[in-house]
């Protein structure tokens, strides 16, 4: 199989391993970057630059809000497949509510590939082509050193966002009530030595659906994840099992009651770290994670029915299986 991949040409996350991981599961397959000017202008840049009829599939893991004002030029890619890790986007309220699904509508021949259990379902009943790949962490650069862990309660990350308002507003409680240690890093070697500090790392991705890439990246590095519970069936597809091999809270008394449950029993904190930090080192590297990507790639697409209604004045948009 003959593979392109469009990706962003700056991230917040080096995921090169991860386009690696892909790459070496076909014959043929392409990683191209595209600056913020070429994604925002998609039709000149496969103008100048692809040959469409070389690929079997050709993927998007770009910037949704770039990618939403070029749909009738989308429309016309064949092998199309859309790697989404912001698709929660779709049910969370804010200004992208329902714009996914609205979006994807337009080819719906399309393959999505969603970083969430519980959002690829919703998508799926909408009728959407999904496939539900998790994010993960790149094991080459986010890892236990086994150093001396001097922060007992920690977040490294954003709450400026509007999305985390309801991150930040529990995170101020527990910087006031617990003496959470809540920092921003500048590097990658400053977070990853910054996760090896802390032994537990305080997560709180309420209303999103699923758990953000920073969960696997403190479990990596040994932290015991104490996270807000993304509910039975997501857990369930990441291995997750409460008080195992993660401690998950519903609201936050109830992560106050974990915290004292955990402080009183010290040992439970090393077993249940050790326990996460293995789950992800085998099933949530980048290189596991590639590989899932790739088997999502494989199976046939949805046909694309494009049909015109009287004097051409509307479209019927519709699909047919693979036969």
């Amino acid at each position: 199989m003959r593979v392109l991949i469009l990706v962003q040409d700056k991230q917040r996350v080096n995921l090169d391993n991860l386009y690696s991981s892909i790459a070496e599961n076909f014959d043929l397959c392409e990683i191209k970057r595209l600056s913020s000017d070429e994604q925002a202008s998609l039709k000149n840049y496969f103008l100048r630059n692809i040959e469409v009829s070389k690929y079997d599939r050709i993927v998007f893991f770009l910037r949704f809000k770039k990618e939403i004002k070029q749909r009738k030029f989308i429309q016309s890619i064949p092998n199309l497949v859309i790697l989404e890790h912001d698709a929660f986007q779709n049910y969370t309220g804010g200004k992208y509510h329902g714009k996914f699904s609205e979006h994807y509508r337009l080819f719906p021949w399309a393959r999505i590939i969603c970083s969430s259990y519980n959002v690829s379902q919703k998508l799926k009943n909408e009728d959407f082509d999904v496939h539900f790949v998790s994010k993960g962490h790149d094991s080459g650069i986010l890892y236990n050193t086994h150093s001396e862990r001097d922060i007992y309660l920690g977040f490294v990350g954003s709450t400026k966002n509007k999305l985390y308002i309801k991150r930040k507003a529990i995170i101020d409680k527990m910087i006031k009530n617990h003496s959470l240690f809540a920092t921003r890093t500048n590097s990658t070697d400053e977070y990853r030595n910054t996760l090896n500090r802390i032994k537990i790392f305080f997560s709180a991705d309420i209303g999103f659906g699923e758990y953000m890439i920073k969960n696997f990246e403190a479990m990596a590095c040994g932290c015991l994840l104490l996270a807000y519970d993304q509910g039975e069936s997501e857990n369930k597809a990441l291995g997750f099992i409460n008080m195992k091999n993660v401690v998950l809270y519903k609201n936050y008394k109830d992560a106050c009651e974990k915290l004292e449950f955990l402080k009183n029993n010290p040992d439970k904190i090393i077993n249940i770290a050790a326990a996460g930090q293995k789950l992800v080192e085998f099933t949530r590297t980048n290189k596991h994670i590639g590989k899932q990507i790739a088997n999502a790639l494989i199976p046939p697409l949805r046909k694309p029915v494009i049909k015109k209604s009287f004097l051409g004045l509307k479209k019927q948009i519709s699909w047919e299986e693979p036969g």
